[in-house]
């Protein structure tokens, strides 16, 4: 096991700085973003069109002894705005030639959450089987949205040698341990599971529990607490 930091809460320093930071606290392995929801303040995907900036940044990290766990976007390429859609899966495909050109074998994602319908303007989030409204929703998200993105998504991510570790959060589709199964079944197992205890602790699903009905589909943890 390695212990890293997810950089966007450093933000306002450079990469340098936050790794010289981190290394006088003894920690050398890093998580960063690349856009979308966390921003990318610190790896920027146009250096997978500029070698002397991915040169650059590679010397930054090897000066400072440092290591990447993974590379995260966390997005909604489900959205039903299609403008907002095809810009995180092009962020989300982007990540993962990245991490490939990084030889980083892990990028940390959202799963998404579709509207109710082809016509729909904002995502709709199901969680209740009742009045049977719901369950018809939920079936036409999973099998006409979700199955046909992420099974095509997953192969890509697997062409390219990386895992993509979904991480389980209120108000997309996958958002405990059932779902993030049902998505690993869909998917197949280049799809796993990126565990941040603090996405359960508000819904009441107890996090050791969890860690046993997911097992080997846990691919990379987060350790955070909910403000």
């Amino acid at each position: 096991m390695r212990l890293g930091v997810f950089t966007p809460l450093l933000s306002q320093l450079p990469l340098a700085a936050v790794l010289k930071k981190l290394a006088a606290l003894h920690i050398d392995t890093v998580e960063l973003a690349t856009g979308n929801y966390v921003g990318d303040a610190h790896c920027k995907l146009s250096m997978l069109d500029n070698p002397a900036a991915l040169i650059e940044f590679q010397k930054i990290l090897a000066d400072h002894g440092t290591k990447i766990s993974a590379l995260s976007c966390h997005g909604n390429a489900l959205h039903p705005n299609k403008d907002h859609a095809k810009q995180h899966r092009e962020v989300s495909r982007k990540t993962i030639l990245l991490a490939e050109k990084l030889a980083v074998p892990m990028m940390v994602d959202f799963s998404g959450c579709p509207g109710d319908s082809p016509s729909a303007t904002a995502p709709n989030w199901v969680t209740c089987p009742w009045p049977p409204d719901y369950p018809k929703v939920l079936d036409w998200q999973w099998n006409e949205v979700v199955a046909p993105y992420w099974v095509e998504h997953a192969k890509f991510a697997a062409d390219h040698g990386v895992k993509i570790a979904v991480e389980m959060h209120p108000g997309f589709v996958v958002y405990n341990p059932e779902t993030m199964l049902r998505l690993r079944s869909i998917a197949g197992p280049n799809v796993g599971c990126n565990y941040d205890p603090s996405h359960l602790f508000w819904q009441n699903i107890d996090p050791i529990a969890a860690v046993r009905i997911l097992q080997d589909a846990i691919f990379h943890v987060h350790a955070a607490a909910e403000r």
